[in-house]
Protein backbone atom coordinates (compact mmCIF):
# COMPACT_ATOMS: atom_id res chain seq x y z
CA UNK A 1 0.00 0.00 0.00
CA UNK A 2 1.34 3.44 -0.92
CA UNK A 3 1.92 5.74 1.99
CA UNK A 4 1.08 9.41 1.95
CA UNK A 5 3.74 12.06 2.31
CA UNK A 6 2.56 12.72 5.86
CA UNK A 7 2.96 9.08 6.95
CA UNK A 8 6.49 9.10 5.55
CA UNK A 9 7.32 12.06 7.74
CA UNK A 10 7.34 14.54 4.87
CA UNK A 11 5.28 17.70 4.74
CA UNK A 12 2.60 17.71 2.06
CA UNK A 13 2.94 20.45 -0.55
CA UNK A 14 1.18 23.74 0.05
CA UNK A 15 -2.20 24.17 -1.57
CA UNK A 16 -1.57 25.14 -5.17
CA UNK A 17 2.07 23.98 -5.21
CA UNK A 18 1.42 21.71 -8.21
CA UNK A 19 1.02 24.81 -10.31
CA UNK A 20 2.67 27.36 -8.02
CA UNK A 21 5.68 27.75 -10.32
CA UNK A 22 3.63 29.04 -13.23
CA UNK A 23 1.30 30.92 -10.91
CA UNK A 24 4.03 32.89 -9.17
CA UNK A 25 5.74 33.53 -12.51
CA UNK A 26 2.54 35.05 -13.92
CA UNK A 27 1.87 37.06 -10.76
CA UNK A 28 5.42 38.36 -10.62
CA UNK A 29 5.36 39.36 -14.27
CA UNK A 30 2.08 41.23 -13.80
CA UNK A 31 3.37 42.98 -10.68
CA UNK A 32 6.46 44.16 -12.57
CA UNK A 33 4.55 45.14 -15.71
CA UNK A 34 1.95 47.09 -13.69
CA UNK A 35 4.72 48.76 -11.65
CA UNK A 36 3.88 47.25 -8.28
CA UNK A 37 7.64 46.69 -8.27
CA UNK A 38 9.21 49.68 -9.96
CA UNK A 39 12.42 49.54 -12.04
CA UNK A 40 15.57 48.64 -10.08
CA UNK A 41 13.62 47.55 -7.00
CA UNK A 42 15.54 44.92 -5.03
CA UNK A 43 13.53 41.67 -4.89
CA UNK A 44 14.21 40.17 -1.48
CA UNK A 45 13.43 36.50 -0.88
CA UNK A 46 12.15 37.14 2.65
CA UNK A 47 9.52 39.56 1.40
CA UNK A 48 8.69 37.71 -1.81
CA UNK A 49 8.11 34.28 -0.27
CA UNK A 50 5.55 35.83 2.07
CA UNK A 51 3.84 37.84 -0.65
CA UNK A 52 3.43 34.88 -3.02
CA UNK A 53 3.25 32.12 -0.38
CA UNK A 54 5.84 29.90 -2.09
CA UNK A 55 9.19 28.41 -1.19
CA UNK A 56 12.55 29.90 -2.11
CA UNK A 57 13.18 27.27 -4.78
CA UNK A 58 9.93 28.02 -6.63
CA UNK A 59 10.53 31.75 -6.33
CA UNK A 60 14.09 31.45 -7.61
CA UNK A 61 12.90 29.52 -10.68
CA UNK A 62 10.31 32.20 -11.45
CA UNK A 63 12.83 35.00 -11.04
CA UNK A 64 15.35 33.18 -13.23
CA UNK A 65 12.72 32.89 -15.97
CA UNK A 66 12.02 36.61 -15.71
CA UNK A 67 15.76 37.26 -16.06
CA UNK A 68 15.65 35.44 -19.42
CA UNK A 69 12.62 37.53 -20.42
CA UNK A 70 14.38 40.79 -19.56
CA UNK A 71 12.15 41.87 -16.65
CA UNK A 72 14.63 41.07 -13.88
CA UNK A 73 18.42 41.25 -13.52
CA UNK A 74 20.72 39.13 -11.37
CA UNK A 75 23.91 40.54 -9.89
CA UNK A 76 26.49 38.25 -8.33
CA UNK A 77 26.41 38.65 -4.57
CA UNK A 78 23.54 41.14 -4.71
CA UNK A 79 20.61 39.03 -5.87
CA UNK A 80 17.65 39.85 -8.07
CA UNK A 81 16.16 43.23 -8.88
CA UNK A 82 13.70 44.66 -11.39
CA UNK A 83 15.42 45.56 -14.64
CA UNK A 84 16.07 49.27 -15.27
CA UNK A 85 14.30 51.24 -17.99
CA UNK A 86 15.69 53.65 -20.55
CA UNK A 87 14.59 55.74 -23.49
CA UNK A 88 16.92 53.77 -25.76
CA UNK A 89 15.40 50.44 -24.77
CA UNK A 90 11.85 51.74 -25.14
CA UNK A 91 12.62 53.00 -28.63
CA UNK A 92 13.85 49.55 -29.68
CA UNK A 93 10.95 47.72 -28.03
CA UNK A 94 8.46 50.05 -29.72
CA UNK A 95 9.82 49.35 -33.19
CA UNK A 96 9.81 45.58 -32.68
CA UNK A 97 6.31 45.57 -31.24
CA UNK A 98 4.82 47.72 -34.00
CA UNK A 99 6.28 45.41 -36.65
CA UNK A 100 4.93 42.27 -34.97
CA UNK A 101 1.56 43.76 -34.02
CA UNK A 102 0.77 45.02 -37.51
CA UNK A 103 1.54 41.60 -38.97
CA UNK A 104 -0.57 39.90 -36.32
CA UNK A 105 -3.51 42.26 -36.89
CA UNK A 106 -3.53 41.60 -40.63
CA UNK A 107 -3.40 37.86 -40.05
CA UNK A 108 -6.22 38.05 -37.51
CA UNK A 109 -8.45 40.16 -39.75
CA UNK A 110 -7.96 37.67 -42.56
CA UNK A 111 -8.76 34.63 -40.40
CA UNK A 112 -11.08 35.89 -37.64
CA UNK A 113 -14.61 34.50 -37.32
CA UNK A 114 -17.84 35.66 -35.66
CA UNK A 115 -16.70 34.54 -32.21
CA UNK A 116 -13.51 36.55 -32.62
CA UNK A 117 -15.53 39.65 -33.47
CA UNK A 118 -17.92 39.13 -30.55
CA UNK A 119 -15.03 38.78 -28.12
CA UNK A 120 -13.46 42.04 -29.33
CA UNK A 121 -16.73 43.87 -28.67
CA UNK A 122 -17.04 42.31 -25.20
CA UNK A 123 -13.51 43.10 -24.02
CA UNK A 124 -13.69 46.62 -25.45
CA UNK A 125 -16.86 47.19 -23.42
CA UNK A 126 -15.11 46.04 -20.23
CA UNK A 127 -12.17 48.35 -20.98
CA UNK A 128 -14.47 51.30 -21.72
CA UNK A 129 -16.20 50.92 -18.34
CA UNK A 130 -12.95 52.03 -16.70
CA UNK A 131 -11.74 54.44 -19.37
CA UNK A 132 -14.99 56.42 -19.19
CA UNK A 133 -14.55 57.09 -15.45
CA UNK A 134 -13.21 60.38 -14.04
CA UNK A 135 -9.42 60.39 -13.88
CA UNK A 136 -9.11 59.95 -10.10
CA UNK A 137 -11.40 56.90 -10.15
CA UNK A 138 -9.47 55.42 -13.05
CA UNK A 139 -6.23 55.72 -11.13
CA UNK A 140 -7.78 53.84 -8.23
CA UNK A 141 -8.50 50.98 -10.65
CA UNK A 142 -5.23 51.18 -12.55
CA UNK A 143 -4.32 47.50 -12.04
CA UNK A 144 -7.72 46.52 -13.46
CA UNK A 145 -7.16 48.82 -16.41
CA UNK A 146 -3.77 47.21 -17.07
CA UNK A 147 -5.39 43.77 -17.38
CA UNK A 148 -8.39 44.94 -19.41
CA UNK A 149 -6.15 46.94 -21.72
CA UNK A 150 -4.04 43.82 -22.24
CA UNK A 151 -7.18 41.75 -22.90
CA UNK A 152 -8.38 44.24 -25.52
CA UNK A 153 -5.17 44.32 -27.53
CA UNK A 154 -4.85 40.55 -27.29
CA UNK A 155 -8.45 40.09 -28.49
CA UNK A 156 -7.68 42.14 -31.61
CA UNK A 157 -4.95 39.69 -32.69
CA UNK A 158 -6.40 36.53 -31.13
CA UNK A 159 -7.33 35.07 -34.52
CA UNK A 160 -3.72 35.30 -35.73
CA UNK A 161 -2.75 31.86 -37.05
CA UNK A 162 1.00 32.28 -36.61
CA UNK A 163 1.79 30.74 -33.22
CA UNK A 164 5.29 32.19 -33.02
CA UNK A 165 4.12 35.55 -34.33
CA UNK A 166 1.48 35.67 -31.59
CA UNK A 167 3.96 34.52 -28.96
CA UNK A 168 6.62 37.06 -29.93
CA UNK A 169 4.16 39.96 -30.04
CA UNK A 170 2.94 38.94 -26.57
CA UNK A 171 6.48 39.04 -25.20
CA UNK A 172 7.05 42.47 -26.70
CA UNK A 173 3.66 43.68 -25.45
CA UNK A 174 4.70 42.80 -21.89
CA UNK A 175 7.95 44.69 -22.33
CA UNK A 176 6.18 47.73 -23.77
CA UNK A 177 3.48 47.62 -21.11
CA UNK A 178 6.13 47.90 -18.40
CA UNK A 179 6.90 51.40 -19.58
CA UNK A 180 3.33 52.60 -19.08
CA UNK A 181 4.15 53.35 -15.45
CA UNK A 182 5.95 56.44 -16.72
CA UNK A 183 2.74 57.95 -18.06
CA UNK A 184 0.13 56.45 -15.73
CA UNK A 185 0.10 59.51 -13.46
CA UNK A 186 -0.03 61.98 -16.34
CA UNK A 187 -3.63 62.77 -17.34
CA UNK A 188 -2.70 63.07 -21.00
CA UNK A 189 -1.25 59.56 -20.88
CA UNK A 190 -4.52 57.70 -20.47
CA UNK A 191 -7.14 60.35 -21.10
CA UNK A 192 -10.19 60.58 -23.34
CA UNK A 193 -7.94 60.48 -26.37
CA UNK A 194 -6.86 56.90 -25.62
CA UNK A 195 -10.48 55.96 -24.99
CA UNK A 196 -11.34 57.19 -28.49
CA UNK A 197 -8.31 55.50 -30.05
CA UNK A 198 -9.32 52.11 -28.66
CA UNK A 199 -12.81 52.52 -30.11
CA UNK A 200 -11.42 53.50 -33.53
CA UNK A 201 -9.12 50.45 -33.53
CA UNK A 202 -12.06 48.20 -32.70
CA UNK A 203 -14.28 49.67 -35.42
CA UNK A 204 -11.58 49.40 -38.11
CA UNK A 205 -10.79 45.82 -37.12
CA UNK A 206 -14.44 44.72 -37.17
CA UNK A 207 -14.80 46.42 -40.56
CA UNK A 208 -11.95 44.17 -41.74
CA UNK A 209 -9.99 47.24 -42.86
CA UNK A 210 -6.48 45.91 -42.32
CA UNK A 211 -4.74 49.04 -43.61
CA UNK A 212 -6.67 51.40 -41.34
CA UNK A 213 -6.46 49.11 -38.31
CA UNK A 214 -2.69 48.78 -38.76
CA UNK A 215 -2.27 52.54 -39.15
CA UNK A 216 -4.37 53.29 -36.06
CA UNK A 217 -2.52 50.74 -33.95
CA UNK A 218 0.86 52.14 -34.97
CA UNK A 219 -0.22 55.69 -34.11
CA UNK A 220 -1.66 54.47 -30.79
CA UNK A 221 1.57 52.73 -29.80
CA UNK A 222 3.91 55.48 -30.97
CA UNK A 223 1.97 58.19 -29.14
CA UNK A 224 2.31 56.42 -25.78
CA UNK A 225 5.98 55.62 -26.39
CA UNK A 226 6.85 59.17 -27.40
CA UNK A 227 5.31 60.51 -24.19
CA UNK A 228 7.20 57.96 -22.10
CA UNK A 229 10.51 58.60 -23.91
CA UNK A 230 10.26 62.34 -23.17
CA UNK A 231 9.82 61.59 -19.48
CA UNK A 232 12.70 59.10 -19.45
CA UNK A 233 15.19 61.40 -21.11
CA UNK A 234 17.17 63.72 -18.80
CA UNK A 235 16.56 67.43 -19.07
Amino acid sequence: MNKTLETRGQKPPKVGDSSSGQDVLARLRIDIVSSVFEPETRLKFADMTKRYDVGIGTLREALSQLVSEGFVTLEAGKGFKVAPVSAEELTEITEHFIYLEKRAVRDAIENGDDDWEANIVAVHHRLSLIESLPWAERMERHSEWVQRHRDFHEAIVKACTGRWLFRLRSIMFDQLDRYRFVTKNAPEGLGGRKFQEHREIMVATLARDADLASELIEQHIRDTSVRAIKLLQPE
